[in-house]
């Protein structure tokens, strides 16, 4: 019996939970050729996924890809929070400062206590005023004006999984909210990681960190798996983690030296070695990072 859009739906949720992106992305794309072909119009259904796709490509640094889901999802529910989210991260890491700053402002029409949106304002006037001066504001894109309709849409309280495109939505690229509840319980993930890790059950400490992710995004969480990922040679997941990781601190001398170690596997000697000199300006005297430059120096 052939899988149903809403079972590819879970099971793409699931994918994204244990981190892996490329099987959820096209275990996502399966269920939109299904809806499709069934000439469902399905309008709400489409934009979870398009939304849900577009995580993923933000989690592997497709960018472009991601605002173009989120593009889709946003013609199909307009003012969606966590498609605006979701692009205006892309459109950040793609140095496309004016659109981010429209995007972020709208999620706050939508949702004015959204954090994430709030830290993306900040960070993109600084960055616009460094670009384009004090009168930044005069170059920038029309912001849409968000009817009341699409303001109280997002605060009826659901039961969805993980990664849709309903509330709680105050986190940005598919992660839930974190409460106090959800904090305490990711901490204890997080340990319970440390101990596997300890053990040598690598894999198993990958399934309790990502869990402890879903809940709380820490940095040291993401270094933890990142380091997993190295054991388990799993190279590409373990760049992406400590790309996460230096999202939320930028100078974090494990996500450099793990990245970089990610790097030098998929023999993209450049960017490792990148990394090693910024981690370097931060610790000097690092000793495997100094080792490591010599070998990528060899390389």
């Amino acid at each position: 019996m052939a899988a149903s859009p809403g079972a590819l739906r879970r099971a793409g949720n699931e994918e994204f939970r244990r981190g892996q992106y490329g099987p959820a992305a096209a275990l996502y794309t399966r269920a939109l050729a299904l809806l499709e072909a069934s000439g469902e119009a399905a309008a709400e259904e489409r934009s979870v996924l398009l939304a849900n796709r577009a995580a993923c490509h933000l989690k592997d640094g497709a960018c472009r890809l991601c605002v173009a889901d989120c593009s889709g999802a946003l013609e199909l529910v307009p003012f969606g929070i966590k498609p605006l989210l979701r692009r205006a991260a892309a459109y950040e890491a793609l140095e496309s400062y004016q659109l981010a700053y429209v995007d972020y402002k709208t999620v706050l029409q939508v949702d004015c206590t959204v954090q994430a949106a709030h830290d993306g304002i900040n960070r993109m006037t600084k960055a616009l005023l460094e670009k384009d001066g004090v009168n930044w504001r005069q170059k920038l894109p029309p912001i849409p004006t968000v009817p009341v309709s699409a303001q109280t849409r997002w605060s009826v309280p659901s039961a969805a999984a993980p990664g849709v495109n309903t509330p709680p939505a105050t986190a940005p690229r598919g992660e839930p909210d974190q409460t106090a509840a959800g904090t305490e319980r990711a901490r204890t993930l997080k340990e319970e990681g440390n101990e596997l890790v300890k053990k040598g059950n690598h894999k198993k400490a990958v399934e309790k960190y990502s869990q402890s992710l879903q809940l709380s995004q820490e940095c040291a969480t993401y270094t933890n798996r990142a380091l997993c990922y190295l054991t388990l040679k799993q190279y590409k997941e373990a760049a992406q983690d400590c790309t996460e990781a230096l999202r939320l601190d930028p100078k974090n001398v494990k996500a450099l030296y793990r990245r970089a170690q990610a790097l030098k596997e998929l023999k993209d000697y450049k960017s490792s070695i990148a990394d090693i000199k910024s981690l370097l300006k931060t610790e000097p005297k690092n000793t495997a990072a100094l080792r490591l430059l010599q070998e990528l120096n060899r390389a």
